[in-house]
């Protein structure tokens, strides 16, 4: 464990996984620990997130993550602009059966995709450099894509619908400016669901929305 992790880092991670529910293991939170750690030393040399302090990289980017695991299915997940992989670093290491793709364009942010999965021994994380537009999914692509500050929700939608597989979703993760983005959606697109999420020891209202095709628009697969 680094010197960033203190006890007050690590109460700050056990009280707020508390309050979501999640339970975890041993690993799991030693896991969760490191992660912090080592954005908080890549990010003095390599300005990946505008937050500094371990215990705001707590709340404001592990907890925030962890906010959403109810509702992430056990489908392969893309991450699209995942920055320095959040949410999908967070997301597989409470669900190990998670597959989750780390997508990002920029190249330092995905080095530290890439250490974080070597030194946390993440084998169900794949991270990948690459704009969206280039980026070749699987075959039959993605049942699960999700973005916590990749672009509008109408770009969102639009940038990715070609990586959805057809019976496929998108999670969002927005705060509440977002109801100024609907209006802009493709009539194709629906949104299924919309829960507020209650993140620990963070001010301002987080939401999740839930995005789907209707039956008219079964898009490119």
């Amino acid at each position: 464990m680094t010197e960033a992790i203190t006890a007050e880092v690590a109460a700050r991670l056990d009280q707020g996984l508390a309050a979501l529910g999640i339970v975890v293991d041993d690993l799991q939170r030693e896991r969760l620990l490191r992660l912090v750690g080592l954005l908080h030393k890549w990010n003095r040399a390599y300005n990946l997130t505008a937050i500094r302090s371990p215990e705001e990289m707590v709340s404001r980017h592990l907890l925030d993550s962890a906010a959403v695991l109810p509702h992430v299915g056990a489908a392969p997940l893309l991450d699209v602009g995942a920055g320095p992989g959040l949410p999908g670093l967070v997301l597989a290491i409470l669900e190990p059966n998670l597959a989750v793709t780390l997508l990002d364009s920029n190249g330092k942010k995905v080095r530290f995709q890439r250490q974080a999965v070597m030194e946390l021994g993440l084998a169900n994380v794949t991270p990948v450099q690459a704009r969206v537009e280039a980026f070749e999914p699987p075959a039959g692509g993605f049942e699960q894509i999700i973005s916590r500050a990749f672009a509008s929700l109408a770009d969102f939608v639009g940038l990715t619908e070609p990586l959805l597989a057809r019976d496929g979703r998108w999670l969002a993760m927005k705060g509440p400016a977002v109801d100024e983005e609907l209006a802009a959606l493709d009539a194709g697109v629906v949104i299924r669901e919309r829960h507020v999420l209650e993140v620990p020891f963070s001010v301002g209202e987080r939401q999740l929305l839930i995005v789907e095709r209707t039956d008219s628009n079964p898009g490119r697969r």
